[in-house]
């Protein structure tokens, strides 16, 4: 795949914000795993991660994703951990990355790690992409947590992307963002086929 229609991104947030179910919508559409062979979270392969349902290692995993205007792209994407105890592990994943998926709990708000996260991405030089998450909740609460995300980067209010993660709302504007905003990595293509391999060397 050309580098111009290659994607690196990294989700990050802080624990409990939907990170690894996000990563696996992202996942089933496209197709990639049947929804009938899934069980719990589809990255989190690690028994005390499953016992535990946080992320601990960083899961990196390759997307192939067709827009809607037929246009094939390769989305390499890293599913990172939001505990505060695991931070070195998601700068690693940053250093692979030209951009982030910064996720945020609609019925929480921005929280110490949304905010050290932040920090990370702005040090690593990625595109942040700000989403909304849980908005189908009864205690969602959009608009407050719009104007701390607005106070945090600094962005425009139609900047930020709505989703429900758990329900699969917004899921395709989130591809749609990652294409349009998150540039193409600047290697050769050789290098670009080992991106698993820069995460883990």
């Amino acid at each position: 795949m050309p580098n111009k229609k290659t994607r690196n991104f990294c989700i990050i947030a802080h624990i409990d914000h939907g990170k690894s179910t996000l990563a696996d919508r992202l996942i089933e559409s496209t197709n990639m795993i049947k929804n009938s062979k899934i069980s719990g979270q589809i990255l989190d392969d690690m028994d005390i991660e499953q016992e535990r349902g946080i992320t601990i290692k960083s899961h990196p995993v390759q997307i192939d994703y067709c827009s809607k205007e037929g246009e094939k792209y390769s989305l390499n994407m890293i599913d990172t951990p939001g505990h505060v105890d695991f931070t070195y592990e998601v700068s690693r994943s940053m250093a692979a990355c030209e951009g982030a998926l910064l996720l945020i709990d609609s019925t929480q708000g921005v929280e110490a790690q949304t905010v050290s996260n932040t920090y990370l991405a702005l040090e690593s030089n990625l595109e942040i992409i700000p989403v909304i998450n849980k908005i189908d909740m009864d205690n969602s609460n959009v608009e407050d947590t719009e104007d701390q995300i607005i106070e945090l980067l600094g962005c425009e209010r139609n900047s930020i992307i709505k989703i429900s993660a758990k329900e699969g709302i917004g899921i395709d504007s989130i591809f749609k963002s990652i294409i349009q905003r998150v540039p193409a990595p600047n290697i050769s293509d050789e290098s670009n086929s080992k991106f698993v391999g820069r995460i883990h060397s």
